[in-house]
């Protein structure tokens, strides 16, 4: 029998044995059907946890096996590198023999093959060079600096951001409406665009985008290249389509019109990336691109328990653009899908850290749990939680909070407000934002800082005095040393957190990332206003900045064992046995911003981000959701989102504290935190707002905010300094001392608070 590998079209198909093949083995009914419907296109909805990686690898093996076509005549797009390598791996055990000549990989990398061989056709020799994204940017500002363009409205990064959509949407510069090229850089953005590609076809080059857009100005301008390659590929396999944006779904259909043997795999309900460029519309109208599509649904789960499987898909159920499919699961029914109401972050941060404690005491393993979070800002509390407990853990998809660029920076300017010989955190700062102080000027401070055996801080003051800089430089450096002066003077008689708010508005630093319009920025200024709520759990600067040298101190140890704390984007293609699921409420999430700017199709993919939450339990899934929570230094009331009463009541647990939305608060006549329903907007710039005035919440704590109703209660403590007593909230803790009826009060698993006496009784 001939080797099906090497057939030639004059060939016929090799005698296959009779019987299923033995690769078909534990598949399933559907999934067989997706793997021997070769001819035609197919589009596989691939729910999560339905084996969607294995049916699409014993596919590609069914299709050399049974001599449908050749290595070299399948075109296979993955998303990530280690997929296609994962990919080859899988394909190349069932065959028994390793697979050459694949036409495999990423989208960009198979753009770049293809671009590799007829680069001349668009202006470029075949060793053209790809540029990365510093790259890409750095050649915009040479351009920039020809122009009239204003850099610090438009800054480079931000108007690079345009170009690369505007590519992601298959748009050339004369494709780009003047409307839409009116918006940026006062309506010089696309002859920038213009100049851009002139130039990067002057220094034989290419970006991350023009890998494809060349290729389809090659195949739309060369009808007999594209012919080759639409003879070539026999077969066109394409994983995560649901992800593809426009640029790749137009490449893909231009490589499919001659045999349409193209075959699909997604899933519509797990669209979450448009904020990249991710078009969920390519699969909702796959029907319409390839009349006759035969649609496949994956719909038997091989990861979760009924309950998590029927509260994700009564939730989507809601999304009205979907094609639809209904998840079920051969295994016992499990749990219901927990739903906790809390009443802070605080709250929700400690009762997390309990539940974890209590899962491992019973044996379960850290790698097997997970903390998803919709916006990177609630990962602070977490953390603070986790190193609290002595939990190790991992923050996948991006650093810690505390190493974050902006973090960093932030943390520098009070590093230098605490102590001026901090020379490292000075000349982190002391050019961010961009005041005009470049590398000359800095080398020059440091030359004087060496020659005098000073701090750089000292030897700036120095040096502003003296001619040794440029004028604009030495008037920049000494207006931040000023600033700096100033802010200092008010360390004793400003709250620690509202100087840091001073300090980051006055600097210019919220301003740089208030302007920045990448996709980015809002999320990094989310981070910040968090980084000054969470000063307030601290008695002063020094502590504070001493508590965060700690947190960073902690080795990273590669071996042990360790729970995972994300965001929910990051989340997508991973799987756990324990799900928490924290800040649920309207506002956080659904997100404002996705409603504000998108409307329905924003809800609707916050939607597909909350199914793809609880999609990553395996056996747990638990909710939370915060009657309040301090964003940005301030206190907001919460109304749960709107996700947690579309879950199917069969298949939920859900418990609040007493007093939670309205109960023992509201007969008292306590005002919760804030006042906006159902949260205020988080995307919108806000200054930073300083305390007011003293007050508590309803569970007496002592808190910073608006003006509380405060209960009747005595001047004098009723309790003793080292009584035991207990609290609604905190538990069992002792008293370490007391101002009239204001008590701290050591608890035993919540750490030290202040509370008002009425509000604990004696243990």
């Amino acid at each position: 029998m001939p080797d099906p590998f090497e057939l030639s079209e004059d060939i016929p198909a090799p005698n296959v044995p009779a019987g299923p093949p033995p690769y078909l083995a534990g598949l399933n009914d559907e999934q067989i059907r997706a793997v021997e419907a070769v001819d035609g296109p197919v589009l596989v909805l691939a729910g999560a946890g339905t084996g969607k990686t294995r049916v699409l690898t014993t596919r590609l093996a069914h299709i050399l096996v049974q001599g449908k076509a050749r290595p070299w005549e399948i075109l296979s797009v993955t998303f990530t590198n280690k997929a296609a390598r994962e990919m080859q791996d899988r394909v190349a055990a069932i065959t028994g023999r390793p697979v050459e000549g694949w036409w495999l990989g990423t989208f960009h990398a198979l753009g770049a093959r293809i671009l590799r061989r007829h680069a001349e056709l668009v202006g470029l020799k075949s060793n053209f060079t790809i540029l990365d994204a510093d790259d890409q940017v750095r050649l915009l500002k040479q351009l920039m600096a020809t122009t009239e363009i204003d850099d610090k409205k438009w800054p480079a990064r931000v108007l690079m951001g345009v170009i690369q959509r505007w590519k992601d949407r298959g748009l050339t510069p004369d494709k780009v409406s003047n409307e839409e090229g009116s918006e940026f850089a006062e309506g010089t953005l696309v002859g920038l665009y213009r100049d851009y590609q002139k130039r990067l076809t002057e220094l034989n080059a290419a970006d991350f985008g023009d890998l494809l857009l060349h290729c389809l100005t090659l195949f739309t301008e060369n009808g007999d290249v594209l012919h080759e390659y639409q003879m070539k590929f026999r077969y066109l396999l394409v994983d995560e389509y649901q992800d593809t944006n426009v640029a790749q779904y137009l490449w893909l259909r231009l490589l499919a019109q001659e045999h349409k043997n193209i075959c699909c795999v997604g899933d519509d309900d797990q669209s979450i990336y448009s904020w990249r460029g991710a078009e969920v519309g390519n699969i909702l109208k796959f029907e319409k691109d390839f009349p006759g599509a035969e649609i496949i649904r994956l719909e038997q789960n091989y990861r979760s328990t009924p309950h998590i499987l029927a509260a994700a898909s009564g939730l989507i159920a809601h999304n009205e653009g979907r094609l639809g499919k209904t998840l079920w699961t051969g295994m016992d029914a499990g749990d219901p899908v927990k739903v906790r109401a809390v009443w802070d972050g605080e709250e929700e941060a400690r009762s997390v850290g309990d539940e974890i404690e209590v899962r491992q005491s019973k044996g379960q393993s850290l790698e097997e749990m997970a903390i998803l979070v919709r916006a990177g800002f609630q990962m602070r509390e977490f953390e603070e939680r986790m190193i609290t407990l002595g939990v190790p853990y991992r923050v996948i998809g991006g650093p810690r909070f505390y190493e974050r660029q902006e973090t960093r920076d932030a943390i520098a300017y009070l590093r230098v407000v605490n102590s001026q010989d901090d020379d490292l955190a000075f000349e982190r700062i002391v050019n961010v934002p961009k005041r005009g102080l470049g590398q000359a000027t800095v080398q020059a401070v440091h030359q004087l800082a060496r020659a005098q055996g000073m701090p750089m801080y000292e030897a700036a003051r120095l040096i502003v005095e003296t001619d040794e800089i440029k004028p604009k430089a030495r008037t920049s450096l000494s207006n931040l040393l000023t600033d700096f002066e100033r802010w200092r003077s008010n360390l004793d008689s400003l709250p620690h957190a509202e100087l840091a708010a001073i300090i980051l508005d006055e600097s210019g630093y919220t301003d740089m990332l208030t302007r920045d319009k990448s996709p980015e920025a809002p999320g990094r200024l989310e981070n910040l206003k968090e980084l000054v709520a969470g000063l307030e759990d601290f008695d002063n600067l020094q502590g504070f900045l001493e508590h965060v040298s700690l947190v960073m101190e902690n080795e990273e140890n590669k071996t042990e064992d360790k729970i995972s704390l994300m965001t929910l984007h990051a989340a997508k293609g991973l799987e756990f046995d324990t799900v928490f699921l924290p800040g649920w409420e309207e506002g956080l999430f659904p997100h404002q911003r996705s409603l504000d700017e998108e409307g329905l199709s924003g809800l609707e993919e916050e939607r597909r981000l909350a199914y793809v939450g609880i999609t990553r339990a395996k056996k747990e899934a638990l909710i939370f959701h915060a009657a309040n929570r301090r964003i940005y230094n301030q206190w907001q009331n919460s109304l749960p989102s709107r996700f947690v009463d579309e879950l199917p009541d069969d298949n939920i647990d859900q418990m609040a504290e007493q007093g939670l939305y309205g109960g023992i608060g509201a007969q008292a006549g306590l005002r919760t935190p804030g006042a906006a329903k159902g949260g205020r907007d988080l995307s919108e710039t806000f200054s930073f707002e300083s305390p007011k005035k003293r007050g508590h919440a309803s569970d007496g704590t002592i808190i910073e905010g608006e003006a509380w109703l405060v209960p009747s209660a005595s001047e004098d403590s009723k309790f003793q300094l080292g009584a035991r007593v207990f609290h609604q909230k905190f538990g069992y803790g002792k008293i370490l001392s007391s101002d009239g009826n204001k008590l701290e009060v050591e608890f035993e698993k919540a750490g030290t608070k202040k509370v008002i006496d009425s509000f604990v009784d004696p243990a």
